[in-house]
């Protein structure tokens, strides 16, 4: 039942695609909607099958066709789940069910034509990230892996008519082609130097071989081939850069590459090649140095950030750089916990953002916002959740996975990195603090037309979102948007409490589920690195629960220090921005990362293009070649079409001339 999985959404995909535009919304977002869902319980049974396995062979493969033979190289279209991709797909399907209803509201001012073209993307999107997830070798998921980069060029830039949409489209394709190419490089090297693209097999033959410690071998290369490929998937320093721009889809687009599907590839990826990073040790240090820095540049832009949806984008990069901090750490298991809570709360910020510009008709700056708590409860009470959890309050979902990243960054002795990730947990409450103070508390501050910026009803100038005045009623989001919200905010308080820590009492079953997928089979050679605190039991607890009052507190500090500048003195925040503005500047523009790669890659490839190439060698060589061969084929056909005058005297002439020519040669000879 394995490949229902993907085929579902797939499915959804053609009819949508092929016939939606004479669908009425309602039958072509319903149909969307069910693919999904179904695809969901199938799930839901696979896992449940899985489960019922013993531990050591908690593995379900489905092999559909051979698809290459080559020699005796045979590779197989094989999917498989296991305890890692089992996590993998019930986000997906299960996250991605929730925004494809709550779609059918948000996007119910679209045309017919267009409505349908939106839910058969998006069914798309889903079906290759469950390919890529559940491929059993390199080959497989890099099917899904170009596939979600296909899906995201056209689900951002779905509004094509609109200038920033269509270019923040390219702008990811091309970013991700980047580090496709690395990705294609290191898939390539390691089917050269181990001569198999099979994860189990790759897994088996590299446990056996000890780690590359203190040398930069074929494996170090290979991880950060593969590690590049992740940065642009997962928008890691320094191809970040696609995600905030992002923003000008649609925002359940936003919520469904940033919390469910596309950037939680590149976590993924080195989560199933576990086994292959942990021999890497240098490789897995970069992984966790960019991680921690990516980490925290983004928290420091997201703190001035006055898009709503742009603190949000900035948020998830951040979030993505503690999952590979994590991954670094050799810590695989709190990475993927942590993507699994993301998933929800990061889901509910982005669809509670959405809820607020729906209602306020195109509205992003959170600037012209301001006390929306009275009109939207349901969206403010969800989306507050929301903002608590990713804060790292005590008790939610956030708390508990990031609580683990940063244990076990300090358990393995870098404090640096552990600084670092604090430091970016107090600058992720603050700023998300500042968002819902900003948004939905003090003075209603959007008596006015609104002014719609890039965001989703600008691009209809005819549409509702245009047709309604200054004093229209502001209203909380309808029954299929409130519905994933509802189930999006209990997803972040609960999710969670499956992996309570055993210093709380708890049992981490999302670690105990998840530990065969990031070992060989039956591997005793050489062991999968984890972190461990060189302290005995009691002292572990005892660091435990420290790191985790501190972080606890942390979170704290960051929502009052919000409270403070933004809800009681704003004045506060202006203030600073006059003192420091050189910095609030820097912050504000993204420290000029794009204007420096505009500067030194996009204009000279553009001036050698439009000047030296093309004026050099597309039009002296290219073109020369192209007339030159014109020029040549029209002098030969001039004397040629002499000889074709019409006359039978002429003719005769000739051939007899020939048949001389002919015989004196071979007479001479």
């Amino acid at each position: 039942m394995l490949a229902l999985i993907p085929l579902a959404p797939l499915l959804g995909f053609l009819v949508n695609a092929s016939v939606g535009r004479r669908l009425a919304k309602t039958t072509s977002g319903g149909l969307a909607s069910a693919a999904m869902l179904a695809s969901f319980g199938v799930s839901l049974l696979a896992v449940w099958q899985l489960a019922g396995l013993p531990v050591e062979q908690r593995a379900i493969e489905q092999t559909l066709y051979t698809w290459i033979a080559s020699g005796d190289f045979v590779l197989d279209l094989t999917l498989r789940v296991d305890p890692l991709s089992a996590v993998m797909i019930l986000v997906i399907t299960g996250i991605g069910s929730l925004i494809h209803i709550y779609s059918t509201a948000y996007m119910h001012d679209e045309v017919d034509s267009e409505y349908a073209r939106y839910f058969s993307y998006l069914n798309l999107f889903a079906a290759f990230m469950l390919i890529l997830v559940l491929g059993a070798n390199f080959l497989v998921l890099f099917v899904g892996w170009e596939g979600v980069g296909l899906c995201s060029y056209l689900l951002i830039g779905f509004w094509f008519r609109k200038q920033s949409a269509a270019d923040a489209g390219k702008k990811a394709f091309v970013v991700n082609r980047i580090g496709d190419y690395a990705f294609i490089l290191g898939t390539l090297f390691i089917f050269v130097r181990f001569g198999t693209l099979n994860f189990q097999q790759l897994a088996s033959m590299v446990a056996a071989m000890p780690p590359e410690t203190g040398v930069f071998g074929a494996m170090s290369i290979a991880t950060l081939l593969l590690f590049i490929g992740a940065t642009g998937k997962s928008a890691q320093i320094p191809l970040y850069v696609w995600l905030p721009d992002a923003m000008e889809g649609p925002t359940p687009v936003s919520a469904l590459i940033h919390a469910a599907t596309m950037v939680t590839a590149g976590v993924y990826m080195i989560g199933r090649n576990a086994v292959l990073f942990s021999h890497a040790p240098e490789t897995m240090l970069i992984v966790a140095t960019i991680g921690a820095l990516t980490a925290l540049m983004a928290a420091t832009i997201g703190l001035v950030q006055n898009d709503i949806k742009r603190v949000l984008a900035y948020s998830t990069v951040s979030q993505l750089g503690y999952m590979f901090l994590a991954m670094g750490m050799g810590a695989f298991g709190a990475g993927i916990f942590h993507l699994y809570t993301h998933a929800f709360f990061k889901a509910l910020l982005f669809l509670g953002s959405g809820a607020v510009i729906h209602a306020l008709h195109g509205e992003q700056d959170v600037r012209n916002m301001g006390g929306l708590k009275r009109y939207l409860p349901i969206t403010y009470w969800t989306f507050l959740i929301g903002a608590l959890a990713i804060a790292g309050v005590p008790f939610l979902s956030g708390f508990f996975s990031k609580d683990e990243i940063l244990f076990e960054t300090f358990a393995a002795g870098h404090w640096i990195f552990w600084t670092m990730g604090v430091v970016t947990s107090l600058l992720t409450a603050t700023y998300m603090f500042r968002l819902v103070f900003l948004t939905f508390h003090g003075e209603r501050r959007h008596d006015v037309p609104p002014v719609l910026h890039h965001d989703d009803a600008s691009h209809r100038p005819d549409s509702a979102s245009h047709r309604h005045d200054s004093g229209s009623h502001l209203h909380d989001a309808p029954p299929a948007m409130a519905l994933a919200l509802i189930v999006l905010a209990l997803g972040s308080v609960l999710a969670g409490y499956i992996g309570v820590p055993h210093v709380l009492g708890g049992e981490n079953r999302l670690a105990a589920w998840l530990e065969p997928s990031f070992h060989a089979p039956q591997a005793t050679a050489v062991e999968v690195f984890e972190a461990e605190p060189e302290a005995g039991e009691e002292g572990e607890a005892g660091l435990e629960l420290t790191l985790m009052a501190v972080s606890s507190a942390i979170a704290l500090i960051g929502i009052g220090l919000a409270a403070f500048i933004w809800l009681k003195r704003r004045d506060v925040a202006a203030s600073m921005a006059r003192t420091y503005a050189g910095l609030h500047r820097l912050l504000l523009n993204k420290y000029y990362v794009d204007e420096v790669y505009d500067a030194t890659v996009v204009q000279p490839i553009r001036i050698a293009s439009q000047e030296g190439l093309w004026r050099g060698f597309d039009v002296q060589v290219v073109d020369g070649a192209v007339n030159g061969t014109g020029a040549l084929v029209a002098a030969g056909s001039t004397v040629l079409r002499r000889l074709q005058t019409g006359s039978v005297r002429a003719y005769a002439g000739s051939m007899f001339v020939g048949v001389v020519v002919i015989l004196g040669y071979y007479l001479w000879r």
